[in-house]
């Protein structure tokens, strides 16, 4: 008789079902904003007992109660729509859009958002860093493949995408945790494998003159030139106006960056807040870019009426922007001739390597390059060559002779 006594007002009720169960119910806050009654569920009493206290307390904070309606694919349309693509960059929202429509919503959609756990989420990133991308099989790794149908491709994600589904699931748990959708970020608590990166520290020197010396004779001399000496990225390069250079000042802004994005190519903004920068030119760079616009008088008479202005540096000979990805028209041939087996970002690299070498402080090559953070900067110089290492310890040996 004492298991069903009465509890005052606002303590909600529990009573035993037909089937067995214990049923809590009260009237709470819920996150449609009005005051509905919720129910929970337990083998015993004293497990009902335990779910109301915890679901009135909750309601006694003032956090309203989680909509047991919405699931995770609800979720994550929402947050694409409402939060990615409001706050975020438009390649950022492309990026967290195809994670989220490839791999969250087919493996978790339909399971209810208050109820994704742990264990779920570990699962998930097991299984999909397990298995093949065609054939959907476990993969095999000491045999390094997957099964025996024919025509499969045996290929499985990387580290660094199973790492980079887990981090947009995370972000997305964190805005509901935020918004008070759900009370705690079930991903967070998971940790994933971490990729090893080897980090290219550039061109020696010698490459540097020698690449210098063989792009003399490209259209694109100048790109090379501002990418060596001044670390500018690739959407930079290929984003930079007319407007942005004062060549009697010697100076240039960074100010916006061409990408590609959903099929069409975008201006947008630089990518974080450290790379919109004024860099003040050296003499080699004033050169090279009074050099390339002469060149850039040349070719828009040649094309007449089929030039098509829009104030860019570097253009097709038409004058329409350069397709990023076929920046590598110009840059494989070169690479090859030298015999280098370095990305385009790469050059990137040397001129922070180059820099620091020089002794120039890193908080001035962060301003030079635009990086996020001084940390950026000093990984790329963290890894020494052997030759460098030898010099530093040979000269703690003279030191102590």
């Amino acid at each position: 008789m004492s298991q069903h006594k009465r509890r005052a007002n606002g303590e909600g009720t529990i009573y035993q079902r037909k089937d067995g169960r214990w049923e809590g119910a009260a009237y709470v806050l819920t996150m449609s904003g009005v005051h509905k009654r919720v129910r929970v569920y337990g083998r015993t009493r004293e497990e009902a007992r335990r779910k109301l206290t915890a679901l009135l307390r909750q309601a006694d904070q003032g956090v309203p109660v989680v909509n047991e309606s919405w699931t995770v694919e609800r979720y994550l349309t929402y947050w694409l729509a409402e939060v990615v693509k409001v706050e975020r960059r438009p390649k950022t929202y492309q990026g967290y859009e195809g994670v989220i429509r490839l791999h969250l919503i087919p493996a978790l959609g339909k399971k209810r958002l208050a109820r994704l756990g742990v264990r779920d989420v570990r699962l998930f990133l097991n299984r999909i860093a397990e298995e093949c991308q065609c054939c959907k099989h476990k993969w095999d790794r000491e045999r390094r493949k997957c099964c025996a149908i024919r025509n499969c491709c045996r290929t499985r994600l990387s580290v660094r995408m199973v790492q980079s589904i887990h981090a947009v699931l995370r972000n997305a748990l964190q805005n509901a945790v935020r918004e008070e959708i759900v009370l705690r970020n079930v991903a967070k608590l998971v940790q994933v494998t971490t990729p090893k990166y080897k980090v290219n520290r550039g061109l020696s020197v010698e490459q540097v003159r020698k690449l210098l010396m063989a792009a003399r004779a490209d259209r694109l001399h100048a790109l090379y030139v501002l990418a060596l000496y001044l670390g500018l990225r690739r959407a930079e390069l290929l984003g930079l106006r007319w407007s942005d250079i004062n060549l009697g000042a010697a100076t240039l802004e960074v100010n916006q960056t061409l990408q590609r994005v959903n099929g069409a190519l975008r201006f947008l903004p630089p990518k974080t807040e450290n790379s919109k920068r004024t860099i003040p030119l050296p003499r080699v760079c004033v050169d090279a870019l009074r050099e390339h616009r002469e060149q850039q008088v040349k070719e828009r008479f040649a094309a007449g009426s089929a030039w098509r202005e829009e104030g860019l540096v570097f253009t097709t000979r038409v004058g329409t922007p350069i397709e990023p990805d076929n920046l590598r028209r110009s840059w494989y041939p070169l690479r090859e001739t030298l015999d280098m087996s370095v990305r385009f970002h790469d050059l990137r690299h040397t001129c922070v390597t180059l820099l620091l070498d020089l002794g120039v402080p890193p908080h001035i090559v962060r301003e030079i390059v635009g990086h996020s953070d001084i940390g950026v900067t000093m990984t790329i110089y963290a890894h020494a060559s052997l030759d460098e290492r030898r010099r530093a310890l040979q000269r703690l040996d003279d030191h102590l002779k």
